[in-house]
């Protein structure tokens, strides 16, 4: 069955009588489009605003950014139109007047028609017929950027030092009334999970609203850090009371506390006692308080965290 319509369709185009049928039907149609285009019709438009020659020291405020233009011209015409966006362009050299701190554009249709238009457009009515630009002086703002972050490592890992921004701030530039209202830019969230090597991932800034009048130096920024294999380890560290009155002979017990600290595989053997500092102040004593309370006031860097795992030191005062 298929094979028979397929073969009564080559035969078809064969038929010269078919092939000239259709040559016509083509040749009019083309006709037909070129009529229809030739004609003149009128329409309304929306023309984007083309900004041209701003002085370099102010930013114009994105106030202003369409203009209705009725026109009337042929099908071709606006046969480019539908497929380019149009534009109505605004010298500031020449075509405004400065009131306010404010640029006005109001411009008459012969002068549209004279410098943005050929002879075959006609223009019928603009919409608005004045455009009004807030103006602003640029400010220049370096802004620390603020990381969300939420990063969970393997057992046993963390990240070695501090975690890298680069940058660590964005230089802001635009108009004063924006610009001094950003106090910090915050990122996009990293989220990790399972992570045991090092880290070294691309984030977006978030950009603050009004940024289409702002410019930044930098819209993503590299997050690094150092992964390493962390161990925990218990030392013995003496305490030390301070400010103990010279009229008071002080005993407590007792007098070395447990120090459990977080550091990596690589340095467990670097860590000693003497890296740690516990003390107790005698001025904290309130009442008939009969201990003291331990406080670890010095580790290493290279010690991620630290903790004392004895929370009271027991004093007596002998006379």
């Amino acid at each position: 069955m298929i094979g028979k319509i397929t073969s009564k369709i080559g035969a078809s185009l064969k038929n010269k009588r078919v092939n000239v049928f259709f040559l016509f039907l083509l040749f009019s149609f083309v006709i037909l489009i070129f009529s229809k285009l030739s004609k003149d019709y009128t329409n309304t438009l929306a023309f984007q605003i083309e900004k041209l020659n701003v002085p370099e020291e102010q930013v114009i405020l994105n106030d202003s950014t369409t203009i209705d233009i009725t026109l009337k011209t042929h099908g071709f015409r606006w046969f480019n139109y539908y497929f380019n966006t149009p534009k109505i362009s605004v010298d500031f050299t020449k075509d405004v007047s400065k009131k306010d701190k404010m640029y006005i554009w109001s411009q008459s249709k012969d002068y549209l028609k004279n410098t943005q238009f050929d002879k075959e457009v006609q223009i019928l009515n603009v919409s608005p017929d004045t455009l009004l630009f807030r103006y602003d002086s640029n400010m220049v703002k370096k802004v620390p950027v603020t990381l969300d972050a939420d990063i969970k490592f393997s057992a046993g890992y963390n990240v070695f030092g501090a975690m890298k921004l680069e940058p660590d701030s964005v230089t802001v530039i635009g108009p004063h009334v924006l610009v001094k209202e950003i106090k910090e830019i915050e990122t996009e969230k990293l989220s990790l999970e399972e992570i045991r090597t090092d880290i070294e991932e691309p984030i977006s800034i978030i950009l603050p609203e009004n940024s289409i009048d702002l410019k930044f130096s930098a819209k993503t920024i590299m997050v690094k850090a150092e992964v390493k294999k962390f161990t925990e380890g218990t030392l013995k560290v003496p305490v030390e009371v301070i400010n103990i009155p010279k009229n008071i002979n002080l005993k407590y017990f007792p007098k070395e506390v447990n120090v459990a600290y977080f550091v990596s595989l690589d340095n467990f053997n670097t860590v000693n006692a003497e890296d740690f500092k516990v003390i107790c102040n005698y001025k904290n004593v309130t009442g008939n308080q009969t201990f003291l309370v331990p406080e670890l006031v010095k580790y290493p860097d290279k010690v991620k965290s630290a903790k004392i795992n004895h929370q009271q030191i027991e004093f007596i005062i002998i006379k």
